[in-house]
């Protein structure tokens, strides 16, 4: 958002200036994740990121309307001790 990557849109018209809801996954991923993965050769955020892969110890679900910036916090401040990886659906 800071640097112009992902801007509001009439679906869902976040507040640029906010740094606690922020834009909701949707916009994120249309305006960031799709966009890198497809120059990547169209690989998950996850593969792209980490080819040989991760193996996964923790699952996260949450609501593509949330805000990104709540989602990461509410994912950061209940990580449970000794988790390394964790697979977002």
């Amino acid at each position: 958002v800071a640097e112009g990557k992902i801007s509001p849109t009439e679906m869902d018209d976040f507040e640029v200036t906010d740094n606690t809801i922020g834009p909701c996954i949707h916009t994120v991923n249309n305006q960031l994740i799709k966009p890198l993965t497809a120059r990547a050769g169209n690989p998950s955020w996850a593969l792209m990121l980490h080819p040989e892969g991760l193996e996964c110890d923790l699952f996260v679900t949450h609501c593509w309307q949330e805000g990104v910036y709540e989602f990461i916090d509410k994912v950061l401040n209940s990580w449970p001790r000794g988790s390394a990886h964790a697979y977002c659906c």
